[in-house]
């Protein structure tokens, strides 16, 4: 009989790891390796030069592409070059350099709210942590796993979006209908730490390449076809040993849905 256990070296983290067997671990490292073979110069497709940059641009990004964010980003970044100077203006004043993006009101709401932190708490620095990022008026913990991977090399997340939503589910690494939570959670326990931001960027690669959300079109690609295609997944029902994981692969039929902006 396999025994299953959390990932090692996560013992810091503020909360406890689904328990995952050795075969789960086994395959999810197949995959990883499925993976690094398809996407090897896989990277945070968001264009920035500095931490506060990133977040920035992360935060211009929900809804929204990478493509659409990176065209507006070089007037913005220009304009404020500094969290101090986006803390000077007002929302109004930074609207008109992202009004080609979706929610842009918002979203200056958003950055304006937390540059203004960053100066008044932090000596203008953006912070390195989880704790103090999520304390950042509009960051929430996808926001901060991005920042924090890529702009700080610090993993203590795996960032979900709506790719890897979708591929977590296809790939049978979580159980259909899984939250946002669990399926980070789930990748965590699945996959060693150091790949947790490399990983991420090559599922959502993947997502926005080749196992898109209406299907169909990846069914020739190799990764699908040994992991799960648009039209068959290794998917069953949930497992208390496994914390809502698959608990045997089986062929399952994919429900079409509509495409999701990432």
């Amino acid at each position: 009989m396999m025994r299953s256990g959390p990932t090692p070296d996560a013992g810091d983290l503020p909360f406890e790891l689904p328990r995952t067997t050795p075969r789960e671990r086994a395959r999810a490292s197949a995959l990883a390796r499925a993976l690094a073979s398809a996407y090897p110069d896989a990277h945070c497709e968001l264009a920035y030069s500095s931490p506060h940059e990133l977040l920035v641009a992360t935060i211009l990004s929900a809804q929204a592409t990478d493509v659409g964010v990176n065209k507006a980003t070089p007037a913005l970044f220009a304009r404020f070059p500094t969290p101090a100077a986006y803390a000077r203006a007002t929302p109004g004043e930074i609207e008109p350099y992202i009004k080609s993006i979706g929610l842009y009101r918002n979203k200056a709401k958003a950055i304006h709210a937390a540059m203004k932190d960053i100066v008044e708490r932090f000596d203008g620095r953006v912070p390195g942590t989880m704790h103090d990022l999520l304390t950042l008026r509009g960051v929430a913990r996808k926001t901060a796993n991005v920042v924090l991977g890529n702009a700080f090399g610090v993993h203590v997340g795996f960032v979900v979006d709506t790719h890897v939503q979708r591929l977590a589910t296809r790939f049978g690494l979580v159980a259909p209908g899984a939250s946002i939570t669990m399926i980070e959670r789930r990748l965590m326990a699945l996959f060693p730490r150091e790949e947790w931001c490399i990983l991420s960027h090559r599922l959502i690669w993947h997502g926005r390449r080749a196992c898109k959300a209406r299907g169909a079109g990846c069914a020739d690609h190799p990764v699908c076809r040994e992991f799960g295609s648009a039209c068959e997944l290794r998917i069953s029902a949930p497992s208390r040993a496994t914390g809502g994981a698959p608990a045997r692969a089986k062929p399952a039929a994919l429900k079409r849905s509509a495409p999701r902006r990432s």
